[in-house]
């Protein structure tokens, strides 16, 4: 590639996080110069959207490696037929994703980033919400920031079977509720509402912490949300953000998702 940068605008969604990406074709690839500067802007804003990019699978896992490698998920049935990176989701109801959360958090380290594009949308509704987990940790007290640091959450270890819902199991795995960005160093909050209990406090500690940090985490003060059109390309850090999928629609969604980390 050349070093030739292309112009484009990175415009923020909100003063915490999330901006819309304009003048940048991710179909025709880019230059380094121009994905070194999309890594910079992901890491500041954490949520990247590309209107109208109507990536084919092979393009959308290409637009994936400008932030990091792909994830090849151990158990998932539904592959696209062209590139077995690409997850496809045909669905009528957000279901699981209508809660806060992070995805592979049934791994250590879960995935480093998520990424859609979206092939049927509903005309009205079905909006994405995402929260800012390190705006979240800032604000948090001094003497409570010191108190998480010994804390983790546990959550179920079960990677799922390629379906909509998974079954339950007796694996757990652990995630500090603390964690430290890889590239930027800013501390974050890390949670998901699938979180089932808190180590490293008393159990009734622990029942009284989760709920006011998954609350705290969710504030509209530190959230951001995006509609969307068939074409529309967006990619998250899902080790600095967690979202929602507003189940506010009825109809079709079809979409495809390629997982980083």
């Amino acid at each position: 590639m050349t070093a030739t940068r292309i112009a484009h605008d990175i415009r923020p969604a909100s003063p915490v996080l999330g901006a819309e990406v304009v003048g940048v074709d991710l179909a025709g690839g880019v230059d380094d110069a121009t994905a070194e500067a999309l890594r910079a802007a992901f890491w500041k804003h954490k949520v990247l959207v590309f209107r109208d990019q109507d990536l084919a699978p092979d393009a959308h896992v290409r637009a994936v490696r400008i932030f990091d490698e792909p994830f090849d998920h151990p158990q998932w049935l539904y592959r696209h037929e062209d590139n077995r990176l690409v997850y496809v989701f045909n669905l009528e109801k957000a279901g699981n994703a209508a809660a806060w959360h992070v995805g592979g958090t049934w791994r250590n380290p879960p995935f480093t980033i998520e990424s859609l594009t979206y092939q049927v949308v509903p005309e009205i509704g079905g909006r994405t919400l995402w929260a800012d987990l390190q705006a979240a940790y800032d604000g948090l007290s001094e003497p409570f920031k010191q108190l998480l640091e010994s804390v983790n959450a546990v959550y179920n270890a079960d990677p799922g079977d390629g379906t909509y819902n998974r079954p339950p199991v007796t694996e757990t795995v652990e995630h500090p509720v603390v964690r430290t960005h890889r590239h930027t160093g800013r501390k974050g909050l890390f949670l998901s509402a699938s979180a089932l209990r808190l180590t490293g406090v008393s159990p009734a500690e622990g029942e009284a912490l989760l709920p006011f940090l998954l609350a705290h985490a969710s504030s509209p003060n530190y959230t951001v949300s995006f509609g969307w059109k068939p074409g529309d390309f967006v990619i998250w850090d899902n080790q600095a953000t967690w979202h929602y999928a507003v189940n506010d629609y009825d109809g079709p969604r079809a979409y495809r998702k390629v997982i980083g980390g």
